[in-house]
């Protein structure tokens, strides 16, 4: 990897760790999709662990979850937010470890978790490849990773309302993370693609949702004029059903494994 590329990617987890930390006081209040996403995950959680990392944790919602499923366990949250983990300090306390980091360049020794969990974090992480490796270095023998993250398709209709696809995040596709996973030495157990789709009254409380939980990084030639948002609304109401303005999730849910 070159300097350019290194600087690339330091200058989006930057923007990214921003957005977020902006986001962070709102979040739980506009995270309808996430939550529910997050579910996917909970009914094939293992009976039991005893090191847990929620890994990109945000405002701790499921860090706390998991820390009541699992009472007896070392309970771990990550974020590369300083924001996000600040909310989550002050509403769930000190008995979670929260720990600021970057799931590409996980700041903890070989063998150090039994169970990682991963609720639409990995697809913020410009390496895949990285991520997948360090989840195999730092999982125990035998250890967990269960995880949900976007593929393209995500936020279509936002796209096709403004006409600006490229101001979406690029999600690496189904086929780039098998490779990643297969590369890292991880062994996918379980796998769904799924399309979650919610419905808005407006294209104001869409972008609410959106831009609530920090999931818009802001691009210099990204201004816009009173005719540019007509003209998206507009495009959006010809996508209206009767449960209102749709905006879909593809998500993939895996459930990997580190072989013993």
């Amino acid at each position: 990897m070159n300097d350019l590329t290194l600087k690339t990617e330091a200058n989006w987890q930057a923007r990214v760790a921003h957005a977020f930390s902006r986001a962070a006081p709102r979040y739980d209040a506009l995270a309808t999709a996430q939550r529910h996403i997050g579910e996917l995950l909970w009914g094939s959680l293992p009976p039991h662990a005893f090191n847990v990392l929620d890994m990109g944790c945000g405002t701790g919602v499921w860090t706390q979850r998991l820390a009541e499923r699992y009472p007896r366990a070392q309970i771990t949250g990550l974020d590369l937010a300083p924001g996000m983990l600040e909310q989550a300090r002050q509403r769930h306390g000190e008995s979670i470890h929260w720990q600021p980091g970057d799931a590409a360049a996980l700041p903890y020794d070989e063998h150090s978790f039994d169970l990682v969990f991963s609720n639409l974090a990995v697809q913020w992480c410009p390496d895949i490849g990285a991520v997948m490796a360090e989840l195999y270095r730092v999982l125990t023998p035998g250890g967990q990773a269960h995880m949900t993250t976007l593929l393209p398709g995500t936020l279509e209709e936002i796209a096709f309302a403004w006409q600006r696809p490229e101001a979406l995040l690029q999600t690496p596709d189904r086929a780039s993370v098998e490779r990643a996973i297969g590369e890292s030495g991880l062994t996918i157990t379980r796998q769904t693609i799924t399309v979650e789709r919610f419905y808005y009254p407006d294209l104001k409380a869409v972008m609410a949702s959106i831009k609530g939980v920090g999931a818009q990084i802001s691009r210099p030639q990204a201004s816009l004029s009173r005719n540019d948002i007509a003209a998206a609304q507009a495009r959006f109401e010809q996508l209206r059903q009767p449960d209102g303005l749709p905006v879909s999730y593809h998500c993939l849910t895996l459930q990997l494994e580190k072989s013993l």
